[in-house]
């Protein structure tokens, strides 16, 4: 069992399987200058498969993929196949922004899919385009659809929260929850990558925080109440409108900072263990995976490094080395 020095039980990874993207989101990707990784660079199946068992040796139960865009990795059915194949797993889930999940809902649901999380940062077309940089939000609901009908649920809707950009949109968010089984989730803006000029018309970075606190009192009016967390919420602090069959979630690194019950580890695209988002301390696997020596070791060696509480607020920039994208938010 995997156990990290202040006695908490790792039991979840996050995998990012890559650093592309089809879409530039601003809070998360500069609109340009950012160069791809390698595809040489990044695991294959066969290695996720072998870091997999590993953590499923040690205890891991659940995984999570992410990027990037996980959906434009060429073998995306064909690794959750094999993740969901390996004993000790008993859940494998995605986060996606939906713009392919129309196309591959149904084949990720019979490979072993149980779950996705879907970005949508705005309800209303021309914005979600400006935030995405290009996404169109009719196919985001197609994607959700989809995702419906193969029964990839309970479905969690996930919305960063930018004021000056989407913050008037709580309301209208939250009413999603009056009229389908969904969980939507507002996440407080992380100093992550993002404290660049998003451009003409978007909020300084001084100027684009919102703490949960703030958040919960915009929507005092649905008289919100405390609800145990559906199964895989993480560190959300869910709520629900009295009488709706959703709920609604707030996630806080910040304002109310969940560090107290992590219980993860994340493994970026090309191969290096992190044990927080944050701290830049990576444990590299490359090595081991291609001399097919043992990875227990190096597992233990990021628990190890595993932080007792991030310090995002005295972060600067230069911290996390990494962009959102390229660590696997």
């Amino acid at each position: 069992m995997f156990i990290d020095p202040f006695g908490r039980a790792v039991t979840y990874l996050r995998i990012s399987l890559t650093d592309r993207c089809n879409l530039r989101c601003v809070y998360c990707m500069p609109k340009e200058g950012l160069q791809w990784q390698p595809r040489a660079d990044q695991l294959s199946v066969e290695e996720i498969a072998r870091v997999v068992e590993t953590a499923a040796q040690g205890g891991v139960k659940r995984i999570r993929l992410t990027g990037g865009e996980p959906l434009v990795h060429p073998h995306i059915v064909e690794i959750v196949r094999r993740i969901a194949s390996i004993q000790n797993i008993e859940e494998v889930s995605l986060t996606t922004n939906a713009m392919l999940l129309e196309r591959l809902a149904q084949p990720l649901a019979s490979a072993g899919l149980k779950r996705v999380n879907i970005s949508l940062d705005s309800l209303d077309r021309d914005k979600f385009r400006r935030i995405t940089r290009g996404g169109e939000i009719d196919r985001v609901w197609r994607g959700i659809a989809a995702a419906e009908r193969a029964h990839l649920a309970p479905l969690k809707l996930n919305t960063v929260i930018v004021r000056g950009l989407n913050a008037d949109e709580l309301p209208a968010l939250t009413r999603l929850t009056i009229e389908n089984d969904w969980h939507v989730r507002f996440i407080e803006l992380m100093p992550i990558g993002n404290a660049q000029d998003w451009g003409e018309g978007f909020p300084a970075p001084d100027e684009r925080y919102v703490p949960v606190q703030e958040m919960r009192s915009q929507l005092s009016m649905f008289n919100l109440q405390p609800e145990n967390a559906p199964i895989g919420n993480g560190p959300a602090r869910t709520f629900r409108i009295p009488g709706a069959p959703g709920t609604v979630g707030f996630i806080s690194p910040l304002g109310e900072h969940f560090c107290q019950n992590c219980n993860r580890l994340r493994l970026t695209s090309d191969g290096k263990l992190r044990s927080c988002l944050v701290v830049p301390n990576e444990v590299s696997l490359r090595g081991a995976l291609q001399s097919g020596k043992p990875l227990e070791e190096f597992f233990r060696q990021a628990i190890t490094q595993k932080p007792e509480h991030h310090n995002m607020l005295a972060a600067t920039p230069a911290d996390s080395q990494r962009g959102m994208s390229q660590i696997g938010g």
